[in-house]
């Protein structure tokens, strides 16, 4: 199995960039990840929120394979605590898909063609993070879902 992270939006925060290339790296001991950026649309101040949902969504799903599961990450997803987390990923990795996806949405979060489209949604919290910050928070625990299933001494129980 591969994963993705698809997001919206590239990162300029040089620290945040730095500390998910760190987790990147860690990661590719694990399992084949990739990082894809769908860059910002151009002159969103002339659309509306819900135009430019759609038109984030229409992107989101040109980057999505029929063979894929695309989970979401979205404030009214699942929530887990880590070690569910792993279980879930291990889940993924036993069912025999080739990749699985998980997605950043934009500034307003996703059209409904995406929520029809998706196979889960994933909260990391309750609290409202930075796109940015969400990027970093993703990776980290992903790795850390690894870490934990190969009995590694990084997450502490």
């Amino acid at each position: 199995m591969k994963i993705k992270l698809l997001t919206i939006g590239k990162t300029d925060n040089a620290a945040l960039a730095q500390l998910i290339k760190t987790y990147e790296a860690r990661l590719k001991h694990y399992i084949q990840f990739s990082i894809e950026i769908i860059p910002d649309i151009k002159n969103t101040k002339n659309f509306s929120e819900g135009i430019q949902k759609e038109k984030e969504g229409d992107l989101i799903l040109s980057k999505i394979s029929s063979t894929d599961r695309m989970v979401l990450l979205d404030e009214n997803g699942t929530s887990f605590d880590s070690m569910e987390f792993s279980k879930f990923l291990q889940k993924h990795m036993n069912s025999g898909i080739k990749q699985l996806v998980f997605v950043i949405g934009g500034p307003y979060g996703f059209s409904e063609k995406i929520y029809k489209k998706s196979q889960g949604k994933i909260s990391l919290s309750k609290m409202t993070f930075s796109h940015q910050m969400v990027r970093l928070f993703a990776i980290e625990q992903i790795y850390r879902g690894f870490t934990i299933l190969k009995n590694e001494p990084y997450h502490h129980q």
